[in-house]
């Protein structure tokens, strides 16, 4: 099945059949693959030729398989395969050639091989001469399913294959066997077609063509000579074939043809037919194949016969010259790979062409004059115009030839070789010197061509140093002796050898002098136009001749040229001379001085170049000396002396003229000068210097103090101690300057500098001035860019320049047992930064950024990193009286919110800062000495750093990391951080400062123990940090238990244990907890009077029962009226103890902790207990709840005393707690009750709560009147709030507030009642949520009351022509005014529909949510109201214009996507839960997501003002601009319509109103309700249709059926209705309306 696939013609089918073949092949067995081999040879033959390459690649690759499988049992089936396996072998796709061969190899060991093809020799020849001379486009391919071009392209590749396997047959066959393939190949090579393959149009079939060639003349060479006449035309006529494919092949085959047929010049016309050919390519600079063609040509004319080169001056003349006119080809000049091989291939062929031997003297000598004057000449003038060919070969060659010659000029021989090179050496100076002058003499000569003059000069100066730059190979071709050179011209031979050094460096006295000679013409050239045209390019051109050859003798011609000089100029100039013998320091003085002084110049390298050249010439290192430090003492650019000493630091050789002068004093006290000079003329707040100027003498700076030289300074060490000063000086100075502009480029500079130095210099940090630098430097960038006004870039540097300082000092430290002081001074700056409460977030996010980094450089000092890092860290960390301090820093606000829920119980007045937190822009020291230690400790954790005792230092981690979990925690205790403390802990987040870090690094239990220990002793906020930890780790551990498994275990209690027990009793089991309450029960019962308020007593106990009780997680019903029993004795004994109707100004702290206790536990008592109680123990419960409340009401002034607050709100919270006792009781829980118990509640002690609360939240309102949620007053109002709102609606009615009018104010209603609404209406105002919500409440109970007492006045309206208005109630009104003036102001920014975010519990947060409450409270007067008054009251809204503003603002309030995330109703419901569907609850005290509930909030009162008011609702949407009404419309109709729509539809559905004839049908799905009406003969049917935007789009009323209705009757109904639907929307009102109408 698989062979047969293989015939299909689709590609992929083939190909993967070919894939699942080799697989098979690899896989079955052996006997199974061999059935195969009979077929295989007619497939193989046929697919390895494939189109595809693909598929001739797979083919390759399942014939190795099958290989590897049948081995030697392929033998009988090679004859018929091996010639298309050869050619698979040659195939043009590479990876399918190389899977053939592995495959042949596989089947053949490689000694193998050449017997296998011997074997099969005669098939493969068949096979080849078939391919080569029969085969079409047509007989290969099918023309039927084929495609031409396709056809075309498998018969071009097999012709390419079919030759280049010959080849490989010739290269592979035994040479026994070429005798009987000679005779074979005779007939091939007799053919036409064959030959004509060397002018084929395809490229690889002409390239195929003469690697065979090749291959003929390699391999039958007697078969290719007697071919002569048909080869060498073929070969030769063919030279100027320019396609790269075929270059190669057609050179090679060209060299083997003149190699192996002697005569092959007599079968082709030269000069007619080749040598044309060859000059057009030349002359064309290759085509672009010169690295191809170019190195062939030296063998090539070395093959020309002298014939056939005749006459041979011009015939070197056409080849030179065609040589050098290809160099100028745009592609030559664009290539340096093309030029380069040109340049070469041409200085080979000179030198052949001297070498040649020509009878008559005069023409060698024209030839040779040729040679030199017309060509390499020419050439060389070329090469120095043309700066792309610069540098090129050329100069080398000329370098390695003229060697060649001057080592043949002083052989002497009998012949007059050596005259001849002497007088070839002298034309070719001659002539050079002339070109150079024409190039130099010139006033606008150019200057890249001058430094190409140099530079050839410089490298005829030293030829052994010529073939470095390059990377020149060693082996070259070499042209032998003149004897040898004969013979191996005869016998056409040319020998490679390697170049040695001793002819590479001749003897150069002979070039010394011509060389010196056309120096010292040049540089006479160059002075005088330096100094008559002040010509640049030529003094920059003397100097590249000076650096190499810088002589007296050269100096001295400088000098004799400027003689022309005034007397004045003169006689310095012999006062000179009388001082300095040496030439070149003469010049130095006389000329190069004046050029330095020079300041108009942007590059003088040059010149400093020329002073190296005057200082090699210099007698000795003191003349250097003396004459550097006059020029040092001189006015010279600083940029002069950057130069001397980087050249310096570049070559040892300039080091050593220069190194005496760089450790002198001269140099040493201008740099200490120059780093004062800078540092103080960049710090002064004025106008800095230059920065190009300020740039390199900083750079000269960082240079002479960072470069070492075998570990010695550039200049005395004490030069450099001092520069380090005057930078670190110049930086302290730096961080008190107030503007940053003036410091950035200096102290930019002195970074560079710094950094510099302390990476490149050993030992730099040991010197105290390095030390005292880093710690500058590493302090500008441990703060706040505010504070050091330092831009990112200079904090950049400024970071990247200290820590390489502490790489350095980490290294020094390895090496050295000396103290760093640098670690010490900055562990106590640090340490003092972090304790003095002056950091904000920022700030300390900097400095821990910096400390991290600086223990992270100390880890990585190898063997000294936990020393290191151990001693920084006793430098930092605070000692025990500094934490102590610390905490007491720390506000006390913390406590308000634990003791007001329970979690902690005190009798004694709070400790702590009294300071208050709110707008505080400074983080306390405690939160940034435990976030910064916290941040080392991570890091020793995470490198695993352990340095001295391991418990040791576990306590210490185990201390810091406590210590920030007490900082932590402080923040969570506190009721409303400010937004610093909020930054603070989101700054721990980003920096993974946590304590879920910290348990993935370490073993938590000993920190668990540590915290334990530090709640036993102090108790408070430690007692609820480890109550976290706890949580956290949700364990607790057996030592923690111990504390109350006995009662000597947690007696005598202390604070500290008291707050632990407290704290713990949560994450105690049911067994536990009873093992602690009976040892508390125990303890009450001895308690004596005196231990009643101490925490060992009473106080303590009922702290820790209240503290198990509250989370009923235990059993103890039958303990619970004992312990009421055990209070009421406490009370019969010593009623004082308990402060009932008392005053609380002298009372102790410890009575007030006993009775807050006692009260708290009462609330416990009602909801836990199960036993009835007695009447006395009721009696009891009452009668102290409302003594207890009658104190807090008589002690209101003390709410600021924090036991005191605590007292009023337990005490408010007993009176709430008996309110929802009594309100809950049934039948069943009321039998239990004594007799009369509910009437008392009723009558008397209920009535007796609210006539003292109701009193007291107007005082405590009405003396603080800004009173918000984060102060001293929220609680209390929360409690007294929540107790208010169980008030009834009777007793609001019968309340004993003192009366309260408002001249002025219009109102229907009695005084008692106006005089509530005066009173409690302003305080939905009043700043403080618990206020709002608990008023709201009330108020809303009496609002179905009021719209009766309008009713009376009605009559008065009707009569009236214009149309009335009434106000509801006066004093919700006058509170909405002033809400409506207070919220423009808030909202008028932000356009309708967007959604304003209103902080929680901010000022704007309570002026929204009593605006809302407000309109909650009129919707609901709305509500009850008749519709006749709902028609005046509208009226005042339109007039007034409120119910707009509602609605803008409700826009503006509501969110774009009003989601429900909250905890939803029981109901099930599929359909995602908005503020629309969910109910609102307002509680006083459950605060829920404050975040929502603004939004819900104005959910709400949309949904409401909708589903009443949409009348009202439609004309203002009506009058909405086009945005707001789009606005409106898409949010209603996609959060509102479908809840109002599902609410009437269920309306009538539920309806139980019936009408006579009618029925009524509602459709939810469809939103539409059909009425039908049958009486008598009549039958109506209306369809009402209510729209998607419900209720701002109109009711739409269809007609259905109807009969016995006339039409003009049914139209009048219809209009009827129409009229009504804009009044009314209630779809039952409009049935009943259309029943009535029919």
């Amino acid at each position: 099945m698989v062979l047969r696939k293989l015939s299909k013609r689709d590609i992929t089918t083939k190909l993967k059949a070919m894939q699942e073949f080799g697989t098979m092949c690899k896989e079955r067995e052996a006997e199974v693959v061999k059935g195969v081999l009979p077929y295989w040879p007619r497939i193989y033959c046929k697919i390895s030729l494939d189109h595809d390459r693909r598929v001739r690649e797979a083919t390759q690759q399942s014939f190795e398989q099958l290989i590897l499988k049948v081995k030697k049992h392929l033998a009988p089936y090679l004859k018929s395969i091996m010639g298309y396996w050869l050619i698979a072998q040659c195939d043009t796709y590479s990876p399918a050639a190389s899977a053939a061969k592995v495959a042949f190899e596989k089947a053949f060991p490689s000694s193998k091989q050449p017997e296998a093809l011997a074997f099969c020799k005669d098939e493969i020849l068949n096979v080849l001469q078939d391919h080569l001379l029969k085969e079409t486009p047509d007989t290969l391919s099918d023309p039927q399913t084929v495609p031409e071009e396709e056809r075309e392209a498998k018969f071009f590749r097999i012709l390419t294959c079919s030759l280049l396997a010959l080849k490989k047959l010739l290269s592979m066959l035994p040479k026994k066997e070429m005798q009987s393939l000679e005779e074979k190949l005779m007939s091939l090579l007799s053919q036409n077609k064959f030959w004509k393959y060397s002018k084929h149009s395809v490229p690889q079939v002409r390239s195929a063509f003469f690697e065979l060639a090749s291959a003929f003349c390699q391999y039958l060479p007697e078969l290719v000579k007697t071919e002569a006449p048909r080869v060498c035309p073929a070969v030769l006529l063919s030279i100027d074939d320019s396609d790269a494919v075929v270059c190669p092949a057609l050179w090679e085959a060209v060299l083997y043809a003149l190699a192996t047929i002697e005569d092959c010049w007599s079968h082709v016309n030269a000069k007619k037919g080749v040598l044309p050919k060859l000059w057009t390519v030349l002359r064309e600079g290759g085509r672009g194949l010169a690295t191809i063609i170019y190195p062939n040509l030296l063998p090539f004319i070395s093959k020309v016969p002298p014939g056939i080169a005749e006459p041979k001056l011009e015939y070197f003349r056409t080849f030179f010259s065609s040589i050098i006119q290809g160099l100028s080809s745009e592609r030559a000049i664009a290539s340096p790979s093309e030029s380069s091989a040109i340049i070469t291939a041409f200085m080979e062929c000179l030198r052949f062409a001297i070498l040649q031997k020509i009878d008559k003297e005069d023409d060698q000598r024209q030839i040779h004059q040729m040679l030199i004057y017309d060509q390499l000449i020419p050439l060389t003038n070329a090469v120095l115009r043309e700066p792309k060919l610069q540098n090129g070969p050329l100069f080398y060659q000329i370098a390695e030839t003229l060697s060649s010659w001057e080592a043949k000029a002083e052989l002497s021989n009998d012949d007059g070789t050596d005259e001849v090179f002497q007088k070839l050496l002298s034309n070719f100076w001659d002539r050079l010197l002339k070109m150079c002058v024409l190039h130099v003499d010139t006033l606008d000569a150019d200057e890249k061509s001058l430094f190409a003059i140099s530079g050839m000069l410089e490298i005829l100066q030293n030829p052994k140093s010529a073939t470095k730059p390059n990377n020149r190979k060693s082996l070259k071709i070499r042209f032998t002796d003149e004897d040898e050179s004969e013979r191996n011209t005869e016998n056409g031979k040319l020998t490679e050898v390697r170049n040695s050094d001793s002819e590479i460096q001749a003897d150069l006295q002979c070039r010394k002098e011509p060389l010196e000679d056309l120096v010292c013409n040049l540089a006479e050239l160059s002075i005088v136009y330096v100094n008559e045209q002040k010509s640049e390019q030529h003094l920059k051109f003397l100097s590249a001749l000076l650096n190499s050859f810088s002589s007296d003798r050269v100096f001295q011609v400088l000098l004799e040229q400027g003689n022309d000089t005034s007397s004045a100029q003169a006689e310095s100039q012999n006062e000179i001379k009388a001082h300095h013998e040496s030439p070149s320091v003469q010049f130095l003085y006389m000329n190069l001085i004046t050029w330095l002084k020079e300041d108009w110049r942007k590059d003088i390298h040059f010149l400093v170049d020329i002073l190296y050249s005057v200082l090699n010439c210099c007698n000795s290192n003191d003349e250097r000396k003396i004459v550097l430090d006059d020029l040092t003492k001189m006015d010279l650019q600083w940029i002069i002396f950057l130069q001397i000493i980087q050249k310096a630091c570049s070559s040892t050789t300039k080091l050593s003229l220069v190194s005496d002068w760089l450790k002198g004093d001269t140099l040493g006290e201008r740099l200490v000068m120059l780093a004062d000079d800078l540092c103080h003329l960049g710090l002064k707040p004025i106008a800095a210097s230059s920065e190009s100027s300020s740039s390199e003498r900083w750079t000269l700076l960082s240079l002479v103090l960072s470069q070492h030289i075998k570990n010695e300074s550039l200049i005395g060490e004490t030069f450099v101690e001092r520069i380090i000063d005057k930078l670190q000086a110049a930086l302290s100075k730096a961080k008190d300057l107030s503007e940053a502009g003036n410091t950035e480029p200096s102290v930019s500079f002195i970074c560079d500098v710094a950094s510099s130095f302390f990476s490149s210099v050993k030992g730099c940090l040991l010197m105290p001035s390095s030390e005292d630098l880093l710690l500058t430097i590493f302090q500008l960038c441990a703060q706040r860019q505010d504070v050091t006004h330092l831009t990112d870039l200079l904090v950049c540097k400024l970071k990247h320049t200290w820590m390489s300082g502490v790489d350095s000092l980490v290294r020094q430290l390895r090496t050295t047992q000396k103290q760093s002081t640098f670690l010490h001074k900055s562990a106590l700056w640090v340490k003092n930064q972090i304790q003095s409460s002056s950091l904000d977030v920022k700030s300390l996010q900097v400095l821990i950024s910096a400390v991290s980094d600086l223990l992270s450089k100390l880890t990585e000092a190898d063997g000294q990193s936990g020393y290191l890092v151990g001693a920084y860290f006793e430098h930092v960390t605070p000692n025990k009286i500094e934490w102590g301090k610390l905490h007491e820093s720390l506000s006390a606000e913390w406590m308000h919110k634990p003791l007001l829920e329970g979690r902690l119980s005190m009798n004694c007045e709070p400790l702590g800062s009294r300071v208050r937190l709110c707008g505080t822009t400074k983080l306390p020291g405690h939160l940034c000495t435990s976030a910064l230690l916290s941040k080392m400790v991570l890091l020793v954790l995470e490198n695993g750093i352990v340095h001295g005792n391991d418990d040791a230092e576990r306590k210490k981690i185990d201390n810091i990391i406590a210590e920030l979990l007490y900082s932590l925690q402080w923040i969570e205790e506190l009721e409303n951080p400010p937004c610093l403390l909020l930054e603070y802990l989101h700054m721990l987040e980003e920096m993974h400062i946590t304590y879920e870090k910290f348990s993935t690094l370490s073993n938590t239990s000993s920190l668990q123990q540590t915290i334990f220990d530090r709640s036993q002793e102090h108790g408070r906020l430690w007692s609820l940090t480890m109550a976290k930890v706890i949580h956290v780790e949700n364990t607790v551990s057996c030592e923690t238990k111990q504390l109350f498994k006995t009662t000597e275990g947690f007696l005598p209690l202390t604070e500290g244990r008291l707050h632990t027990l407290q704290c713990l009793s949560p994450f105690l089991i049911e067994e536990e907890k009873k093992e602690l309450v009976f040892h508390c029960v125990a303890k009450l019962m001895t308690c004596t009077q005196t231990e009643l308020s101490s925490t060992d007593g009473a106080f303590g106990c009922l702290s820790i029962l209240n503290s198990c009780l509250n989370d009923r997680s235990i059993d103890c019903d039958h303990l619970l009226p004992g312990i009421l029993k055990i209070i009421i004795s406490w009370k019969n004994d010593n009623e004082d103890s308990f402060l009932f109707s008392c005053n609380l100004k002298e009372t102790s702290a410890q009575l007030l902790g006993f009775n807050i206790e006692v009260i708290r536990y009462l609330p416990l008592l009602l909801e836990y207990s199960t036993a009835p109680l007695a009447d006395n123990e009721w009696d009891f419960i009452m009668c102290s709840m409302l003594a207890w409340l009658e104190t807090t009401s008589e002690n209101h002034s003390l709410y600021h005393v924090p036991l005191v607050q605590i007292f009023a709100c337990v005490s408010c919270d007993l009176a709430s707690a008996l309110s929802t006792y009594f309100e809950a009781a049934t039948p069943e829980t009321t039998e239990n009750l004594p007799v009369n118990l509910i009437s008392e509640w009723k009558e008397f002690f209920s009535e007796g709560i609210h006539n003292l609360l109701l009193p007291l939240l107007v005082k405590v309102t009405g003396e603080n009147k800004n009173a918000s949620d984060g102060s001293f007053q929220s609680s209390v109002l929360t409690s007294l709030g929540k107790a208010l709102t169980y008030i009834s609606k009777d007793q609001l009615l019968n309340h004993k507030l003192p009366a309260k009018f408002v001249a002025g104010q219009k109102t229907n209603l009695p005084d008692k009642l106006q005089t509530l609404l005066n009173t409690l209406s302003p305080l939905l105002l009043f700043r403080a949520r618990p206020v709002q919500i608990s008023v709201y409440h009330m108020l809303y109970k009496l609002m179905p009351e009021l719209p009766k007492f309008d009713d009376e006045d009605l009559k008065s309206y009707g009569d009236e022509e214009e149309e009335s208005a009434l106000s509801p109630p006066a004093a919700l009104m006058s509170v909405l005014a002033t809400q409506e003036l207070l919220l423009e102001n808030i909202l008028e920014c932000i356009p309708v529909g967007e959604f304003a975010v209103i902080q929680p519990l901010s000022d704007e947060f309570c002026l929204v949510l009593g605006y809302l409450l407000t309109w909650k409270l009129t919707l609901a007067f709305f509500k009850a109201a008749s519709s006749q008054l709902r028609v005046l009251y509208s009226q005042y809204l339109r007039r007034t214009k409120s119910l707009n503003k509602l609605l803008y603002h409700l826009f503006r309030l509501m969110p774009e996507n009003p989601v429900f995330s909250g905890p939803t109703s029981e109901v099930p419901n599929k359909d995602t839960k908005t503020f629309f569907t969910e109910e609102l609850h307002l509680d006083v005290k459950g605060t829920g997501v404050l975040s929502s509930q603004i939004p819900h909030l104005a959910c709400s009162v949309y949904h409401i003002t909708l589903k009443d008011l949409p009348a009202m609702v439609r004309l203002w949407w009506n009058s909405c601009e086009k945005r707001v009404f789009n606005v409106v419309d898409k949010f209603t109709s996609k959060y509102v319509s479908s809840v109002l729509s599902s609410q009437e539809i269920s309306s009538v559905q539920t309806s139980t109103q019936l009408f006579n004839g009618m029925t009524v049908k509602a459709r939810s799905a469809a939103r539409e309700v059909i009425a039908t009406y049958s009486v008598d003969d009549i039958f109506i049917e209306l369809i009402i249709q209510l729209p998607s935007n419900y209720p701002l789009g109109s009711i739409t009323v269809e007609s259905g059926k109807r009969v016995g209705v006339a039409v003009q009757q049914w139209r009048n109904w219809m209009l009827q209705l129409s009229t009504y639907l804009t009044h009314q929307i209630r779809i039952m009102d409009l049935t009943s309306r259309a029943q009535r109408t029919s």
